[in-house]
């Protein structure tokens, strides 16, 4: 009996109908059916039909010349099928394959039992062919119908469409999986029986790995579960069992390279493979080929780098030994220029480290191995934390960061990766500052030292009296300290090991003792560590970026639950950053002082918030009050927290001191500014207390009572004139009038003082009055105070005592004082008015809407635009058009401008009472020797004079010289500054009067003790001032300035550029402070000026230094594809300064970045633009070689002349020097010897680097020298011919010793002739002269 025609898998469905006639062992289709001819129901019963014989007949019918014909027909036209007709036709080949799978091992029994092998090899191959056709046609349905769907998905089927097909019986993707779950579960039997050998024959496992691979390129297929673990199966029986590999490999590999999502679906099927079988062939054939790829190919395909480096990570994840044993053919890598792959390195061996090493069976000498190979990767880790990418460096301390998470880091090893991590807060890439603070952060907390606290005398309950340490929980610590550190000593790690597995002794043990203080010692050095980037962390608060600010409050945080010194004063620092802009770092900020400060129990809260007021400056007690009125607002610090501040005000809390009874009401006093209600309620113990016998012992108690009055809400500001208004009044004036404070107390306790009167006085004018009147008797009207004038108008240095000192000065602050809060009373009273005006208007215009709408309906409506009066007759008078309004407010602003002029009232003559001190103040500031006398009253005197200038413009102007000659020539730093702030606020208030002293203002920059205003050049160079707070200033100066408007820092860039172009300043100095500028530009378009006005400016330059530095600038502009154009466009203004290397290393540079961002069009101008500067840059250097060497050649050829000249005018002299041995002794010509060397050496250098002629200098016996001149190979150059002639000997007599001297001169002096022939000849033929 004939064997059946054998079923081969075709390269596509239609080539089936292509199989040559003659060919008859193989099956192919003969007469195929046009269903598509056919009728709905003609269809439909020949699916019944080829469904009935399917299951009636054989399960290999299938290769039955009709039925597969049919079978073809129908898989052909799949499309057009109907649901129920696909339904009937796909199950139909799947349960025929699936019955079809167990007769195989029935038909091995068989082949078993029977001697005639015929029947058994005709069945098996009838068995063969059917297994290959169900695979081959329903592999076919798949593909069909999956480009059906897809091509569905993409014609946008409409929602009622989609909703029918729901309705419909047909349910595909159900379908899909359990179609592909049966060729999956066909690959999982014996197929040896079948093929006949332990494979199966690559026809049909090419079909299959390639038909299942075309499947993983559609997303939307993967995310069925039943369907994409099928498709896994069948890729890792393929790869794994029937050892597919190297084929599997490379299409998985293509795929990875591709698309991205079918990363993890390519892991799970590697890894289901390897679990399956425990067989890791595919695994690590896959690295063995990752590791073969060139590393530059990882360059160009940045896409296929990171899925390469994502699909190496997660495989390092899921299976950490097998890769643990394949790392070495990866680690070539690191040397790659591909940063991605380096990241997914890092990765790799991150999770190495954290998963391969943690069985704790095996010999020790296997534990030693691994030991050592764990030790080397972290060492690895280690180094790549100085790679050249900043996205590798941040990587690196990532994994760092997860290692310590998951305490995978050893002891020894902890210091190493806390001392890299504080090295890398100050890299200049803000991802790797980021990822530094977040790897110290995690150290923190998952340190291996936090279970010591507990074992450190003295404090600790883990030791007695004598200091011996407890049992308790010693032990446990001990343990898993010495099991650290014999996982990070790799030398002793057998001798570690050896004693891990013996039984624990006590905690008196030696080697336990040993290894608790090494371990001790190990978190002390860490703590000091972390304690050392204080100084670092502070800077990073200030830096432009907000992340950096964010994680390093998040860092401090941490210190200062561990308290590693300098965290508390670190976290004081934060508290000025709560004014940010940015709201990011506002809510860090303040989520850092609710975490540290606020507490569920609020005598702690108080406690924690008096205590920082206390130990807070100025300037963060502002930001203390903006933090606690926010929190007050939303309710963050409760009630009963502002109780608990009461009691300790109150001194009901032991131990309370007067210094935080006045902290507590400080806090109290910021609570009050958003709550004013908040001090009412204790009004009688600010009084008694806070002007009580506790201010004498806390002076700055007094200060603090006075701002609490001044933050008094209106009601319990009533309630206290009516109370006790007259008594807080005396003691305010006691307070100012008296002597009972301090002189560094007193000043701060006036100024607050005078502003509660101002704030709470009904009438402050009449009792500020009273109390100038009486600082002024005091000085004036007592002690000779008609002298004491005298003597300060004459210029009486010596007029003065030491009593009369302090109380001038104290009378000069409390009328300057008066004066400055007098105009800010009358520009507060303005503004009452102003606001009950408005209020009045209002109320009047809607009570005449009220009217209106109650007249006649029949009249118009009119709207209220601004002071419309409507009466009930309909007419509508417009206060406006007749002016009225405008007039009541100019007579305001009169009467308001009149009021500013009365209270100095320098021009007029009707003198008031602070206007009678402004004459004296004026002549006592003219007093330089008594001001320089006394530096204290200086001060004061120098102060008031500011203030009535600000106050008054008539005082201004008359004083502004005598302003100036203070600022410039006051010995004491504070009156300089105090001045130099006054400046700024008179060249606001008065524009005009200080428009003329400018340049004056502006060069108080240059004074060392003042860094405010300047020039803006000038703020500049102070980014890189010695002193740091000045620097940090500057910087914090350009920071705000860059948000202001558009930026006017890009207007003011080319200006700063030339100004610094022109300073003396080092180059790092000057790369800093472009650095910070251009940093401060954001936007694109302002860049791409930038580029344009930048690359202007070389044009009318000639200097190499401004070249550099224009160039250095368009290095550090962020170039936009537009900003690439314009540069390329704007080559004729530098092409003259690209001779200069240096200026060409920042053309690079610009080229560099910008092929990483371009399009490829543009990359392709952007390299042509390269060679184009390249070429550029050579011929300029080739140009001015040549300029270089015309004059040498100038000088030299003047110097022969020069000696030619010589020699002839020596030629009868020469006769009587000629010695008897005949050498010629000419002293004078050693020093043109010397020239021409000079000279000559010059010219053979550039010969030898330029021509590439070198010359041979030999020696002989006879001291005869022989020059020999190779060929020169350059176009255009004739060979050289050297030609030698002797000189006979001179018979004269000389002495041995000179002639020697004579020949080696003589020889040197020929030298440099024959390089001035060369140079002379060109390509002549050279004639050189042996001299003898």
């Amino acid at each position: 009996m004939a064997l059946p025609r054998l079923f081969v898998f075709p390269q596509n469905f239609r080539a089936l109908e292509a199989e040559e006639e003659q060919d008859d062992n193989r099956l192919s289709v003969q007469n195929p059916f046009d269903i598509s001819s056919m009728r709905p129901s003609e269809l439909e019963e020949f699916v019944k039909g080829v469904s009935f014989d399917l299951s009636d007949k054989e399960l290999f019918c299938i290769e039955e010349q009709n039925v597969f014909d049919r079978v073809y027909s129908l898989v052909g036209g799949f499309v057009s099928l109907s649901q129920s007709s696909k339904t009937n036709l796909v199950e139909s080949l799947r349960s025929n394959l699936s019955v079809l799978l167990p007769n195989i091992d029935s038909l091995s029994r068989v082949s078993q039992g029977e001697d005639d092998e015929s029947p058994v090899l005709e069945r098996l191959t009838s068995h063969r062919n059917a297994f290959k056709i169900y695979t081959f046609f329903l592999f076919s349905i798949i593909l069909t119908e999956e480009s059906n769907v897809s091509s569905n998905n993409n014609s946008k089927v409409t929602t009622t469409a989609r909703k029918k097909q729901m309705v419909n019986s047909w349910n595909w993707e159900s379908q899909r999986g359990r179609i592909l779950n049966s060729i999956a579960n066909s690959l999982d039997i014996n197929l040896a029986l079948l093929f006949g050998s332990s494979d199966p024959d690559e026809n049909y496992l090419s079909f299959v790995v390639k038909n299942a691979f075309s499947l993983f390129e559609n997303a939307a297929l993967l995310r069925d579960t039943d369907t994409k673990d099928a498709l896994c199966r069948i890729i890792g029986a393929c790869a794994t069992k029937y050892h597919y590999t190297a084929q599997s490999c490379a299409s998985i590999l293509h795929l990875i390279h591709k698309y991205d999502f079918v990363v993890i679906h390519m892991v799970d099927a590697v890894v289901g493979a390897e679990k399956k079988y425990a067989d890791g062939t595919l695994a690590s054939y896959l690295i063995r080929e990752i590791g073969r790829t060139n590393p530059k190919a990882y360059v160009k395909d940045t896409v296929g780098a990171e899925n390469i480096g994502r699909f190496l990570v997660e495989l390092a994840d899921r299976l950490p030994k097998l890769i643990s044993t394949n790392i070495g053919l990866l680690v070539p890598h690191f040397g790659g220029e591909s940063y991605k792959i380096r990241n997914a390195l890092v990765g790799v061996l991150g999770r190495l480290v954290a998963k391969a090493f943690k069985d704790v069976d095996g010999e020790v000498s296997s534990k030693s191995v691994r030991l050592r190979t764990k030790q080397a990767m972290m060492e690895i880790l280690l180094e790549r934390c100085r790679d050249v990418s900043a996205y590798t460096r941040s990587r690196v301390l990532q994994v760092w960061a997860e290692l310590c998470e998951e305490h995978s880091v050893s002891i020894g090893l902890w210091n190493e990766v806390a001392e890299v991590a504080a090295g890398r807060l100050e890299d200049k890439s803000a991802i790797v500052r980021k990822s530094a603070l977040n790897l110290l952060i995690m150290m923190l907390q998952h340190n291996p030292f936090e279970g010591f606290e507990d074992v450190l005398p003295p404090d600790n309950d883990t030791c007695d009296g004598n200091g011996e340490i407890d049992d308790v929980n010693a032990e446990e610590v001990v343990k898993e300290q010495q099991e650290s550190l014999a996982d990070s000593c790799v030398p002793h790690s057998e001798e570690g090991i050896a004693e891990k597995n013996t039984s624990v002794p006590d905690v008196g043990n030696l080697e336990q003792t040993r290894a608790l203080v090494a371990s001790l010692e190990a978190g002390l050095r860490f703590s000091k560590c972390v304690s050392a980037t204080m100084p670092t962390l502070v800077q990073l608060m200030a830096s432009s970026s907000s992340s950096d600010v964010e994680n390093t409050i998040l860092l401090l945080m941490r210190c200062k639950q561990f308290q590693i010194d300098g965290a508390e004063a670190c976290l004081h620092k934060m508290l000025p950053l709560v004014f940010s802009q940015d709201k990011s770092i506002y809510e860090a900020v303040e989520n850092a002082f609710i975490t540290i400060y606020i507490r569920k129990n609020p005598v702690e809260t108080a406690k924690n918030l008096l205590n920082l007021v206390i130990d807070s400056n100025i300037g963060d007690q502002a930001a203390m009050e903006f933090i606690i009125g926010a929190l007050v607002s939303k309710g963050d610090i409760s009630t009963s927290t502002i109780s608990a501040l009461w009691d300790f005000f109150c001194f009901n809390v032991s131990g309370t001191t007067a210094e935080k009874s006045r902290g507590a009401l400080s806090v109290l006093c910021m609570a009050a500014k958003s709550t004013s209600r908040i001090l009412g309620s204790h009004l009688q113990d600010i009084i008694d207390i806070g002007f009580g016998r506790w201010a004498k012992v806390e002076p700055l108690l007094a200060r603090t009572a006075c701002i609490a009055i001044q933050r008094l809400c209106e009601e319990d500001k009533k309630k206290l004139l009516l109370t006790n208004g007259t008594r807080v009044f005396g003691i305010l004036e006691s307070l100012i009038t008296g002597f009972w404070l301090p002189d560094n107390i007193w000043f701060a306790a006036a100024d607050k003082a005078i502003t509660a009167i101002y704030s709470t006085h009904p009438t402050p004018e009449a009792k500020a009055a009273d109390l100038v009147k009486k600082s002024i008797s005091s000085v004036f009207h007592s002690n000779g105070g008609d002298e004491l004038q005298k003597g300060i108008d004459n210029g009486n240095a010596n007029i003065l005592t030491t009593v009369q000192v302090v109380k001038l000065g104290r009378c000069l602050f409390v009328v300057s004082h008066v004066a400055m809060n007098q105009l800010v009373y009358i520009e507060c009273c303005a503004r009452k008015i102003q606001k009950q005006k408005i209020r009045k208007d209002k109320m009047a215009d809607d009570q005449n809407v009220h009217n209106n709408g109650s007249m006649n309906t029949n009249l118009p409506k009119v709207r209220s635009y601004g002071y419309f009066i409507i009466r009930r007759t309909g007419t509508v008078v417009f206060n406006a058009e007749l002016g009225l309004a405008a007039s009541e407010d100019a007579i305001l602003d009169t009467l308001t401008e009149r009021a500013e002029k009365e209270i100095v009232s320098g021009g007029s003559s009707d003198k008031n009472l602070i206007g009678q001190c402004g004459p004296f103040l004026s002549k006592l500031c003219r007093n330089f020797p008594l001001m320089h006398k006394y530096p204290e009253l200086q001060a004061s005197a120098v102060l008031a004079l500011c203030r009535f200038m600000i106050i008054d413009a008539n005082y201004c102007e008359a004083n502004l010289q005598l302003l100036f000659t203070v600022v410039e020539n006051a010995p004491s730093e504070i009156v300089r500054s105090n001045c130099t702030i006054a400046l700024g606020d008179l060249a606001v208030r008065f524009p005009n009067l200080l428009e003329p002293w400018t340049e004056n203002m502006y060069s108080r920059l240059q004074d060392p003790s003042v860094s405010v205003k300047g020039y803006i050049n000038e703020m500049a160079i102070r980014v890189e001032d010695d002193d740091e707070r000045i620097s940090n200033l500057a910087k914090l100066f350009f920071h705000e300035l860059s948000k202001k408007g558009s930026n006017p820092i890009y207007n003011l860039l080319p200006d700063i550029l030339g100004k610094l172009s022109n300073q003396n300043l080092k180059w790092e100095s000057f790369c800093n402070i472009m650095q910070l500028l251009i940093g401060s530009i954001k936007k694109d378009k302002q860049m791409e000026a930038l580029v344009e006005k930048l690359c202007n400016r070389f044009s009318g330059v000639t200097d190499i230094r401004q070249w550099e530095y224009i160039s250095y600038c368009l290095s550090q502009l962020a170039f936009t594809e537009k900003g690439m154009k314009k540069l390329m466009e704007a080559f004729k203004m530098y092409e003259h300064a690209l001779s200069e290397d240096s200026i060409m290393e920042h053309f690079r540079s610009i080229i560099n970045k910008g092929k990483k961002f371009v399009k490829p069009e543009l990359k392709v101008c952007i390299e042509e633009f390269e060679e184009k500067l390249n070429k550029f840059h050579i011929e300029k250097r080739e140009q001015e070689l040549a300029t270089r060497n015309a004059q040498i050649h100038k000088q030299k050829v003047g110097t022969m002349e020069k000696f030619v000249e010589d020699c002839n005018s020596r030629g009868e002299t020469t006769k009587s020097d000629i010695s008897e041995d005949g050498e010629v002794l000419d002293p004078s010509m050693e020093g043109m010897t010397q020239s021409l060397d000079t000279e000559s050496n010059l010219q053979s250098a550039d010969l030898k680097e330029h021509s590439g002629i070198s010359s041979e200098l030999v020696e002989s016996e006879t001291d005869d020298v022989e020059v020999q001149s190779s060929k020169i190979d350059m176009k255009g150059a004739s060979k050289s011919k050297v030609k030698k002639t002797n000189i006979k000997d001179i018979n004269h007599n000389i002495s041995a010793s000179n002639r020697r001297n004579t020949r080696s001169k003589q020889r040197y002096d020929f030298l440099i002739l024959l390089s001035l022939c060369r140079t002379n000849c060109g390509s002549k033929e050279l004639t050189c002269v042996s001299i003898w």
